[in-house]
C-alpha cells in the first residue's frame, strides 16, 4: 500500500499570501527589545509604513504585550484608504493577537473578517481550524482541514468525533466517523487504533487481528509501533502494575507481526511485550532477542530481558533491591520523541505539543538520543 502513502504525501498545498515565510522564527529577548526600539523609531519617522507597523505588532505579541499589539492592528484597520490586502493582513494578525490573549471568540471574528476579504487563504483556514479544535468543535475543524486539502488532519478530527460518539454509546455514529476518516486518509494511525480498541473492548479477537493486519499494510512503516503502544496502553492503562493481556489477544496479533514482509525492530519489541503480558516468558524472550538481532543497542529489549532473567539468578537481597530500583527508573525513561523538535514524552502522541508537527513521533531506540 506504499503508493497510497506516497500519493497523499506528494499532494501540493496552497501557499498563504498572509503568513510571513519566516513565521515562527524566534529572537532572543534582548534582540526582540532592540528590534522593537528600532521599529518604533521607524514608524515615528514614517507613519504610513504599514508593513513596519505589522512587524512591530508581531514583536509586541512575541513579548506578551498583547494590548499594544492589538492597538496597532486596530489603528491600521481603522484607516479609511488601507488597501484590502493590507487590511486582511492586519485582521489576520489581530486574530493571532486575540488568540494569544485567550479571546477565542474575538480571534474567530477577526479571522472571519480577513477571510471575507481574501477568501480561503491557507493561513486563515489553518488558524480557524486550530481555534475550533481547541474549543472542542472537531467537526468544524475537520471541515477546515478538508478545505485545506490536508487529509491527515481531517481524519484526526473525525477520529476524535468517533471517540466522542463511542463514549456516548452511539456505536453506529462512531463507526461512521471512523469509516469516513479512513476513506479520507487510509494511513490514519489514530483511526486504525480506534477501530482496534473497539474490537478489543468487545472481545472480538479475530477481528482485532484482522484490523491490525490491515492497519500495518496502510500506515507508514515508522508508525506501526504507535498502533501497538496505543492498544497495549488501552488494554493496561495502569503502568505501575505488571501488564496482563488476554491470551486470545496475543494469539491473533503475534501472527500478524510475524507475517510482516520487512523486519521491524519496534514491532518485534511490542510482540515481546504482548507475549510477556500473557505470562509466556519463553515467547517474550524470543521476540526481544529478534529485536536485538536487528539493533544490538536497543535498550528497551535489553531492559526487559534483564528483568526476565532476574528470576533465574541467585541474588542477595541487597543486590535485588538495587537492581529493582534501577529497573524501575529505566522503565520510566521518556521513550517517545518528536522527530522535528526533539520533545520527549512518556506517552504516545499524534500531534507534537511543542511544535505542532503531525505524526512526527519516533521511538527512542538508544539512550543517547
Amino acid at each position: 500500500m506504499g503508493w497510497i502513502r506516497n500519493w497523499f504525501s506528494s499532494r501540493k498545498h496552497a501557499v498563504s499570501k498572509l503568513a510571513s515565510p519566516k513565521e515562527g522564527a524566534s529572537l532572543s529577548s534582548q534582540d526582540t527589545l532592540a528590534a522593537i526600539a528600532e521599529l518604533s523609531g521607524a514608524v515615528r519617522n514614517n507613519p504610513d509604513a504599514v508593513e513596519i507597523y505589522l512587524a512591530l505588532g508581531n514583536l509586541f505579541r512575541s513579548q506578551g504585550e498583547i494590548e499594544r499589539a492589538i492597538h496597532i492592528r486596530n489603528t491600521l484597520i481603522a484607516r479609511p484608504r488601507l488597501a484590502p490586502q493590507l487590511k486582511s493582513r492586519a485582521l489576520y494578525e489581530l486574530g493571532l493577537d486575540y488568540k494569544r490573549g485567550g479571546f477565542y471568540d474575538r480571534a474567530q471574528n477577526a479571522l472571519a473578517q480577513a477571510r471575507k476579504i481574501v477568501g480561503d487563504d491557507p493561513a486563515i483556514l489553518t488558524e480557524m481550524a486550530r481555534l475550533v479544535a481547541e474549543s472542542g468543535h472537531y467537526e468544524q475543524a475537520a471541515r477546515y482541514y478538508s478545505l485545506l486539502e490536508k487529509p491527515l488532519q481531517e481524519a484526526h478530527f473525525q477520529t476524535l468525533l468517533a471517540q466522542e460518539a463511542w463514549r456516548k454509546g452511539e456505536r453506529s455514529a462512531s463507526r461512521k466517523w471512523l469509516n469516513k476518516a479512513l476513506r479520507v486518509y487510509p494511513a490514519s494511525v489514530e483511526a486504525w487504533l480506534e477501530k482496534a480498541i473497539h474490537a478489543y473492548d468487545h472481545g472480538y479477537w479475530k477481528e482485532l487481528g484482522d484490523i491490525c493486519r490491515q492497519a500495518l499494510d496502510y500506515i507508514e512503516s515508522g508508525l506501526g509501533f504507535v498502533l501497538l503502544e496505543g492498544l497495549l496502553r488501552h488494554a493496561h492503562p495502569d503502568t505501575d502494575l505488571p501488564p496482563l493481556f488476554p491470551q486470545e489477544m496475543a494469539d491473533h496479533i503475534l501472527p500478524v507481526l510475524e507475517d510482516q514482509a520487512q523486519p521491524d525492530l519496534l514491532l518485534y519489541y511490542y510482540g515481546g511485550r504482548l507475549a510477556q503480558g500473557t505470562g509466556d516468558v519463553a515467547t517474550a524472550r524470543t521476540w526481544y532477542e529478534k529485536s536485538l538481532l536487528l539493533e544490538p543497542q536497543f535498550w528497551p529489549a535489553r531492559l526487559e530481558l534483564l528483568a526476565l532473567s532476574r528470576t533465574d539468578q541467585d541474588l542477595t537481597a541487597d543486590f535485588e533491591t538495587q537492581l529493582r530500583y534501577l529497573l524501575e527508573r529505566a522503565w520510566h525513561v521518556k521513550r517517545f520523541v518528536c522527530g522535528q523538535c526533539g520533545l520527549k514524552r512518556e506517552s504516545h502522541f499524534f500531534v507534537c505539543p511543542r511544535c505542532q508537527s503531525w505524526h512526527s513521533i519516533t521511538f527512542r531506540t538508544t539512550l543517547n538520543e
